[in-house]
């Protein structure tokens, strides 16, 4: 599985809309509003590197109100997150 990581730009009066319309985009697992240079993050996860061109430049960077992305790739994913699904088999935890 490949992440990426995509920086955008959004219409200051279209960044809800913007959001959501990109949450909706398939391979997109969530969509942040963010505070700094970027109005919002979006996590992509594809199974192969041509999968990004068509999700980004081909999807993101077409909805409207979207003015620039910056493209992260992640090598390795270190999350606490992760490990805690890795060692679930479905059971509750007892108290």
């Amino acid at each position: 599985m490949i992440t990426a990581i995509v920086h955008i730009k959004a219409e200051v009066d279209r960044i809800p809309e913007v959001a959501q319309t990109i949450a909706d985009l398939d391979r997109v697992s969530e969509v942040y509003s963010i505070t700094g240079d970027y109005d919002l993050v979006a996590m992509v996860r594809v199974a192969a590197y041509e999968e990004i061109a068509e999700v980004i430049p081909g999807r993101i960077n077409k909805v409207a109100g979207v003015l620039a992305t910056e493209t992260h790739l992640a090598f390795r994913t270190y999350s606490r997150h992760d490990l805690d699904a890795a060692f679930s088999i479905g059971f509750a935890e007892a108290d």
